[in-house]
């Protein structure tokens, strides 16, 4: 029998509603100054908490670009978003698939030195991504990959810690299924997408979650593989809009950061069912 405590309960409560309010009022915050101009903000200190009535104005001005009455030039963030959105597609889904596959051989192929395989894999996590960045640069550079999607994104879709995470996974699968599959004539793709795909639907829901958001915040690489404005994700737009002029419009800064998080809080909401039961799923 479970003991209720109405005091704990109020408290448990009252505790998560102090956390959300921490955390939704920068949010909030960002959403009025982007709905007043720039010269409201400059001149409010501190910043009213009151939404004000230039929202469409500055809205249209972050998605499609233009000119303020400051004569400040705004990049459209339209195409900083498509290309943020297929950076963090290209990101998650190949390391997803990579990862999965690379796990599959792992642990259900017998090759000359399977082990040190594995473990020259999951060394590679040790290496901070500074170590890594120059060479990889290097390579990028001479195939002539900079300020291509390609060059944003192949480099990126690699990940030890997916691989480790499916091995770890693939291993508790029983070996009755692996014996029933062969008994009905299932080769080894056949067997890996009818059994272990679905299996690991719900730890691929959760990983997507996640590297989605990696791809989608990535700011350090793209700033070395892209020199030319028609190829910035969304990111290094904002860093463009802070410190590319003068006078810092920054009514369109935060309109086009509010941009910037509906991608990843649409991902996380309507896959957050997945991305849970992915995580704490008994079975793993």
């Amino acid at each position: 029998m479970v003991e209720r405590r109405p005091a704990l309960t109020l408290l448990a409560h009252l505790t998560l509603i102090l956390g959300v309010l921490i955390v939704a009022f920068p949010v909030y915050l960002t959403f009025v100054a982007s709905t007043q101009t720039a010269e409201q903000i400059a001149q409010s200190r501190p910043l009213s908490l009151l939404p004000g009535d230039h929202m469409l104005e500055t809205w249209k001005l972050a998605l499609f670009g233009g000119e303020t009455s400051a004569g400040s030039k705004i990049p459209a963030a339209l195409p900083m978003l498509k290309i943020s959105l297929i950076s963090a597609l290209v990101i998650s889904i190949g390391k997803i698939a990579i990862s999965l596959l690379s796990a599959f051989a792992i642990v259900y192929f017998r090759f000359p030195f399977k082990q040190f395989f594995f473990w020259a894999i999951f060394v590679t996590l040790m290496l901070p991504v500074e170590v890594r960045i120059g060479p990889t640069y290097e390579v990028v550079a001479d195939l002539g990959l900079l300020n291509s999607y390609a060059g944003l994104t192949v480099p990126l879709i690699a990940s030890a810690t997916a691989t480790f995470l499916f091995r770890q996974f693939f291993m508790t699968v029983p070996d009755e299924l692996v014996e029933a599959a062969r008994m009905d004539g299932a080769g080894p793709m056949r067997f890996f997408k009818d059994v272990l795909l679905p299996l690991s639907s719900t730890s691929i829901a959760a990983l997507f979650v996640i590297q989605f958001i990696y791809g989608w915040n990535q700011y350090l690489w793209p700033l070395l593989v892209t020199t030319e404005e028609s190829m910035y994700p969304v990111v290094m737009g904002i860093k463009r809009l802070v410190a590319g002029e003068s006078y810092t419009e920054w009514n369109v800064v935060m309109a086009t950061a509010l941009l910037a998080m509906i991608p990843p809080a649409l991902v996380v909401m309507l896959m957050q069912k997945w991305f849970v039961k992915g995580l704490v799923d008994t079975e793993k």
